[in-house]
């Protein structure tokens, strides 16, 4: 098996059930492909050609359930080294890149840019069926605690419902950030968040996202005059 030193060419993968997609880059950070390849043997070897044309390549994973079987199929048949991404090291890395939103495009080019970047953070795979069925239990788990988020996310979201529909509204999709769950278990109710300075709010785990969280919030706080009873 290569090591990591002996690569030339990344290709980060964000698998999806029907459509993986692609981000190659060299080790230069020159980036050679960005793009949709569907969930199928012919399309990954294709991609593997592609990668294996400008030196020695390696598939970069976050994930290792039943939509990456194939893959790692494909590139054990090929003798394409892998290399996985734990989900932990996946988020950190997400959070040094400019931007809120999660997308296929944004996350293999994560996926790719700490595989070139941060060697020691992606553990390298040798794929044989042993490996992939220990894999397939950790993901088991991994999906059991996704599913524990889900809950607690959508209790969180009826609390914040129930007493302010508005502050629901603008946290939206931030309500899966772990910053704003943390800013909401230190105020839990908009009483509490009305009484907390601007100041106190910004201090979250994400400075990135701490002004704009702050706005929100007090907008929502004031577009409601009236208090619910918690």
């Amino acid at each position: 098996m290569a090591t990591p030193e002996e690569i030339d060419v990344r290709i980060g993968l964000d698998l999806g059930e029907e459509e993986h997609y692609a981000t190659m880059l060299a080790d230069d950070s020159e980036k050679l492909i960005a793009r949709c390849l569907a969930n199928d043997e012919a399309d990954i070897e294709a991609l593997t050609d592609i990668g294996e044309k400008h030196g020695k390549a390696d598939l970069v994973i976050d994930q290792p359930g039943s939509i990456a079987q194939l893959a790692l199929a494909v590139a054990c048949r090929r003798s394409v080294p892998v290399a996985y991404m734990p989900g932990l090291v996946m988020r950190r890395a997400a959070d040094l890149y400019p931007g809120e939103a999660r997308t296929y495009p944004i996350d293999s080019h994560v996926i790719a840019g700490t595989a070139r970047t941060h060697r020691k953070q992606v553990q390298r795979l040798d794929v044989t069926d042993e490996v992939l069925e220990q894999m397939q239990i950790l993901n088991g788990f991994d999906i059991d605690l996704g599913a524990d988020v889900t809950r607690v996310a959508s209790r969180l979201r009826d609390a914040l419902t129930s007493t302010s529909p508005a502050l629901e509204r603008s946290l939206d999709t931030r309500l899966s950030h772990s910053s704003v769950r943390a800013l909401l278990a230190k105020y839990p109710t908009p009483a509490a968040l009305r009484k907390a300075d601007k100041a106190k709010l910004v201090k979250t785990r994400s400075p990135r996202l701490a002004n704009k969280i702050a706005d929100v919030v007090f907008a929502a706080l004031d577009a409601q005059t009236v208090m619910v009873p918690t």
